[in-house]
């Protein structure tokens, strides 16, 4: 069956790495340059040592090879540029060259040129031109030679091999170096990822700290309009102002708390909801092994906490708080019940709260964390139950 990608392969040029010298060690560069200078030096002395050029000619060899290097350098960057037919044609000078001193008699030279040449096509060029090139020069290869077809042969063999081991080096290090590339493409990426989740977060805390603190100063701001509106006494009204600066101050507080949280410098979870149990009819009771939470979860728990005791000082004032962290394999999990409001009807209020703002973003706070959390009323009272994975 034809394969058209098998013959695109032969078509094909390198790499664009393969054909620069990206990624190439200080100490092959030397090596290299070194290698190149020896094989000049060793074309010179096989012209000189030929007698081919007497006199005057004896300015020949280094001006041809002088040709040769400033054409092999444009071959270089017409290659990179993948400009075939100006690549063939420097070549073809430098194969030229090469077959000037052929016919002045300096056959080794004009060997070395030619070999120089093929390498150079083998390496750089589409896999299919570099082997027309070499079979092309593998002519004079055969009338260079004195030992005839069978030189030749080896001194093409030599040259294929040579030729494509360097093609197959540069361009392990051209998908070296995409690969780096990529990885280092794919940690940008997620260094970016990353940072926009945790200004999410950051902006979730944030908000709910706001979102909590701001609503309940309006509802006293208002209050405290309405109370002037109608010509309420001083003192009830700057009892309205105060709460609202009482819950300012809270706010302000909270959100330091929130900050320090996201810097991972905070109290353990179960000192926090002691602290603030403090604040109303509440205990608090730890149970399973105590162990670190990461971030996310331990500031599930303690919004979860906070927003649940709001709730029942708002709609069951005066209920006794139970508040009970147990730390489960894989999880932890959080339940805060209420007795419920005494003589009244209270239980409903917070009932009623189950479909507001604050029991949803709680919910939708656990979802994002892949944990669940139920609220409803329970007896006379009211419960939430939080379960985050940690």
């Amino acid at each position: 069956m034809y394969d058209s990608r098998a013959t695109k392969r032969w078509l094909v040029w390198p790499a664009p790495e393969a054909l620069t010298r990206v990624g190439v060690p200080r100490g092959r560069l030397v090596i290299d340059g070194l290698l190149l200078s020896a094989i000049c030096s060793w074309i010179v002395a096989s012209a000189y040592s030929s007698g081919a050029f007497p006199g005057w000619y004896g300015a020949l060899p280094p001006l041809g090879l002088a040709l040769c290097v400033a054409a092999v350098v444009a071959y270089h960057a017409t290659t990179v540029a993948h400009q075939l037919s100006r690549s063939l044609g420097l070549l073809a000078l430098v194969a030229a060259v090469g077959l000037g001193a052929h016919a002045a008699g300096a056959h080794v030279s004009a060997t070395l040129i030619w070999i120089v040449v093929s390498v150079t096509a083998m390496e750089r060029l589409p896999l299919l031109v570099a082997l027309v090139t070499v079979l092309v020069l593998a002519g004079g290869f055969v009338d260079a030679d004195e030992t005839g077809f069978l030189g030749a042969g080896v001194t093409t063999a030599a040259v294929l091999l040579t030729g494509y081991s360097l093609r197959l080096d540069a361009q392990a290090r051209s998908a070296g170096f995409r690969l780096l590339a990529q990885e280092r493409a794919a940690r940008e990426a997620e260094a970016a990822s990353a940072a926009l989740t945790e200004r999410a977060r950051i902006a979730r805390e944030i908000h709910d700290v706001l979102a909590h603190s701001l609503s309940a100063q309006m509802v006293h701001l208002e209050a405290a309009r309405l109370q002037i509106e109608a010509g309420a006494r001083r003192e009830d009204v700057l009892e309205r102002v105060a709460a609202a600066r009482s819950m300012a101050r809270e706010g302000l507080a909270e959100t330091r708390h929130a900050l320090s949280a996201l810097r991972g410098d905070m109290v353990p979870v179960e000192d926090y909801l002691r602290e603030l149990a403090r604040g109303g009819r509440a205990e608090v009771e730890v149970v399973g092994e105590r162990r670190p939470l990461p971030a996310e979860a331990s500031q599930a728990v303690r919004r979860v906490a906070q927003e649940a005791l709001t709730n029942v000082r708002k709609h069951a004032p005066g209920a006794r708080t139970r508040l009970r962290l147990a730390y489960e394999t894989g999880e932890i999990a959080l339940e805060i019940r209420d007795s419920g409001a005494a003589g009244d009807a209270e239980g409903a209020g917070l009932s009623g709260s189950g479909s507001g703002y604050g029991l949803l973003g709680m919910r939708e706070r656990a979802e994002l964390l892949g944990g669940t959390l139920e609220a409803g009323p329970e007896g006379e009272g009211f419960a939430v139950r939080l379960r985050v994975p940690a």
